[in-house]
């Protein structure tokens, strides 16, 4: 098959990637445009240093850059190689690295690559010019190594042309043609090119493009410093470009890279260098290479200062030649990959590293050619992914840089994001503050994790402190606001839950053709449902609550929920689809004596025949009018309690005076986490996510295979009968191992898995970790270990859930 007529822009790592890959899977009326000459664009690709370091913690950006090693190792133009698998080698100079690499190797492990630790002898042994009384350890990758960027641009391009893709170069994009919600074409200097799928693979001019069509990409150009020196005497004869493993020296933001008898030195040490997409000049514009600017040498001066200690054969050698070269960073650190939300057939591969490069192109083709993508699990990678404030210019000038600066810090997976904070508050938050809340971020949201206020709970409690490493972003509080949910109840803000409205006559049939349950029933009903992907892959977990006939309030994700939503809506406005978070927010009221709080408040009956469990209703405590859910994430009996924004304040304090008498608590996100993996609840994005199906992730029972079709349903019924893993539940006697998630298991001393989701249940006594492991290490009572750090923690598979199996404290 020819396929539709697709315009790639831009020919570097990422363009060229895409063209070989789709045109392998059939699509040949393929036209790729690049302003520059091919192929050396001028773009980033043409001065990337190359370096293909595999580790890190997602899963999906290793996955794209094993891919990317695997392909690049097999290619090469006229006998040349395009990659040079030298290996990798990080290097600690610090204990908190030295501990970091162990969590590394676990990660890399995790994720199914050989990795190994060194000592500082090893070290030596793989990289000779390094001073070993410098060194206190390393982990080594074998497998990575060094990509030939401008030869995997020309060996990919002759592969797609051979196939019939077009490649025309020194052609600029002026405009991408698009009408009534489609692209038709792309306008070039050299006349206009046709179009039903446009891809926008033009890295620092991304942004520049995706305006074009009304799309703003989160993406900002920094400079970054790359240096060579002249040559190093030590080196002196080396006949081969790189015989040493590239080298990281993260503890002053550095790594190398060999080119015979120089080195090549690059830093993220400096001060974030920002450059304006609109400031970026043209490749005929700069008469070279536009992505590359001048050295600023004084920015440079501690790099080189650490570098001949580090490196102290360097000192007989100096620097002869640097750039500040522009490369592309994002608001959370990965690519930003997908559809345009508003012009069908237009799509983005931006903020794409040579790292991950072949890996995103055989994803988009996936993506683009089959309408999923099977190889990868691309959540974190959608572009569609953001809240509206995260496309804010200040906001993504912002991060950028934190990302930027941060690109080689020891990063804690709790530690907040810096500036610009606050930015998104509940209407409880005064209250909050009043009560000593200690806050981290949710989707912008400012959500306590525990309230200093309830320490006169510790009194008469013993509640076990974890590691240093799990003790940060952690008090004792966290257990104790646990604890007192189970025996008393308990207030929760559940304000950063996105929450998305769908109207219309044809609201029901619309969602029954999305979703695995049935959610057509009577009017009050609540349905825990999935979200699947066309290849039976979980999208996502939602509630759907039915508030009136053609009105239903559903519980979401993130705003990829949203985007799947209003991607599907009919053609005939028979349904609207609309967020509704920012003008409403949401108390959890939990606990046994939760309707004893709640019943006094209101003539609504709250009693256990008044309002079963799964089942939503109108109502006013005191005042004001909510929407009350009878459902609980916690395990205990309760509701969710939903009002306007306006109202909030008014519901918390009439909630909070009914409650204190009770012995009632306010409690955080620390405490709602342990509590819901005791009654074993799952977590998209953390847990499970697009890679998994139901029957893996445990949640079967949210399918109903007797019901109309629904996508994904087809591929379902073959993925039914072949599990082979399973999300499966852990516990932990020792509650100073707690872990934190992203740990490697291991069955004897073979790698079988990772960690999801893990806590401290304080209710039960145990730690707790979920984990996916092969189903057949599931039995209950089976032994594995969990990689933390430098040690082995022994677990135990247990029966899920862990606390009232029966459901009697939720069915009360």
């Amino acid at each position: 098959m020819a396929g539709p007529r697709v315009v790639i822009i831009g020919a570097g790592v990422v363009g060229a990637a895409l063209a070989d890959e789709i045109s392998a899977r059939g699509w040949t009326e393929v036209t790729v445009v690049d302003q520059g000459p091919l192929p050396t664009t001028g773009g980033s690709s043409s001065h990337a240093p190359g370096l293909v370091f595999q580790t890190n913690p997602s899963k999906t950006m290793t996955e794209l850059a094993r891919y990317t090693v695997e392909k690049l190792s097999s290619l090469d133009v006229d006998g040349e190689p395009c990659f040079l698998q030298v290996g990798g080698l990080e290097v600690a100079t610090t204990p908190e690295r030295a501990a970091e690499l162990h969590r590394r190797h676990g990660w890399i492990t995790a994720w199914g690559i050989e990795a190994r630790l060194l000592s500082p002898e090893e070290c030596v042994g793989q990289h000779p010019l390094v001073d070993p009384d410098k060194v206190l350890g390393g982990l080594l990758v074998p497998t990575d190594g060094l990509a030939k960027a401008v030869l995997a641009v020309e060996a990919q391009i002759r592969r797609a042309t051979e196939r019939g893709v077009r490649f025309l170069a020194r052609h600029e994009v002026l405009d991408v043609r698009h009408g009534e919600g489609r692209v038709s074409g792309v306008l070039t200097d050299q006349g206009e090119i046709p179009a039903d799928v446009v891809v926008c693979c033009a890295g620092i001019w991304g942004p520049r493009i995706a305006r074009m069509v009304g799309m703003d990409l989160p993406l900002t150009p920094l400079a970054h410093q790359l240096a060579w020196t002249g040559p190093v005497p030590a080196l002196a004869g080396q006949s081969e470009e790189a015989v040493r493993p590239i080298l990281r020296h993260q503890d002053a933001d550095l790594y190398y890279r060999d080119r015979f008898d120089t080195i090549g030195i690059g830093s993220y040490g400096h001060r974030p260098m920002p450059v304006s997409v609109d400031d970026i000049l043209s490749v005929d514009e700069a008469g070279g290479m536009p992505s590359v600017l001048k050295f600023t040498a004084d920015d440079f001066e501690d790099a080189w200062t650490e570098t001949r200690s580090l490196l102290p054969a360097t000192r007989e050698a100096k620097i002869e030649e640097g750039v500040n070269g522009l490369f592309s960073f994002t608001t959370d650190g990965h690519p930003l990959l997908g559809e345009s939300p508003d012009v069908r057939g237009f799509w983005v591969a931006e903020a794409v590293w040579v790292t991950h490069s072949a890996g995103v192109g055989r994803a988009m083709a996936e993506w683009l050619v089959d309408g999923h993508c099977s190889s990868f699990d691309l959540h974190e990678c959608d572009v569609n992914r953001f809240e509206p404030h995260q496309l804010a210019p200040e906001y993504v000038l912002a991060r950028d840089c934190r990302n930027f600066a941060e690109v080689y810090d020891i990063l804690h997976p709790l530690q907040p994001s810096g500036d610009p904070r606050p930015i998104r508050t509940s209407p409880f938050h005064t209250r909050q503050e009043e009560l000593g809340a200690f806050f981290l971020e949710a989707n912008g949201w400012e959500r306590p994790q525990w309230y200093e206020a309830n320490a006169s709970l510790l009194e008469g409690r013993s509640i076990p402190a974890p590691n240093d490493w799990a003790a940060r972003y952690w008090s004792p509080i966290v257990g104790a606001e646990a604890q007192a949910t189970r025996e008393s109840v308990a207030m929760y803000d559940m304000t950063a839950l996105k929450r998305l409205e769908v109207t219309g006559p044809g609201a029901a049939a619309f969602l029954e053709g999305l979703c695995t349950g049935k959610v057509d029933k009577s009017v009050g009903s609540v349905t825990y449902t999935l979200l699947l992907d066309r290849n039976g892959g979980i999208r996502s977990d939602v509630t759907v609550a039915r508030l009136a006939r053609d009105l239903f309030q559903i519980g979401v994700n993130g705003n990829l929920d949203l985007d799947w939503f209003t991607r599907h809506l009919p053609a005939d406005g028979r349904v609207q689809v609309r967020d509704i978070t920012p003008g409403t927010c949401c108390v959890g009221l939990w606990g046994p004596l939760a309707r004893e709080v709640l019943q006094p408040l209101t003539d609504t009956d709250f009693s256990n025949d008044g309002l079963k469990y799964f089942r939503a209703r109108r109502a006013h405590i005191g005042s004001v009018p909510v929407t009350a859910m009878r459902l609980s994430y916690v395990g205990e009996l309760g509701w969710e309690l939903y009002t306007t924004a306006d109202l909030g304040r008014k519901l918390w304090d009439t909630l909070w005076r009914a409650a204190r008498p009770l012995g009632g608590v306010v409690a955080g996100r620390g405490a709602f986490n342990s509590l819901r993996l005791e009654k074993g609840y799952r977590s998209f994005g953390t847990d499970m996510t697009f890679e998994h199906d139901p029957y893996e992730a445990g949640l079967g029972f949210a399918v109903r295979p007797d019901k109309g079709d629904f996508i994904g349903k087809a591929a379902l019924g073959r993925r039914a009968t072949d599990v082979r893993r399973r999300l499966t539940c852990l516990t932990i006697d020792d509650p100073w191992s707690v872990v934190m998630g992203k740990e490697p298991v291991y069955d004897g001393d073979r790698a079988v898995g990772y960690v999801t989701s893990a806590a401290y249940g304080y209710t039960i006594g145990k730690g707790i970790a979920y984990a996916w492991l092969p189903t057949q290490l599931g039995t209950p009572g089976t032994t594995v270990h969990i990689g933390y750090f430098d040690r082995r923690v022994e677990a135990v598979v247990a029966e899920e859930p862990l606390f009232d199996p029966t459901m009697s404290r939720l069915r009360g």
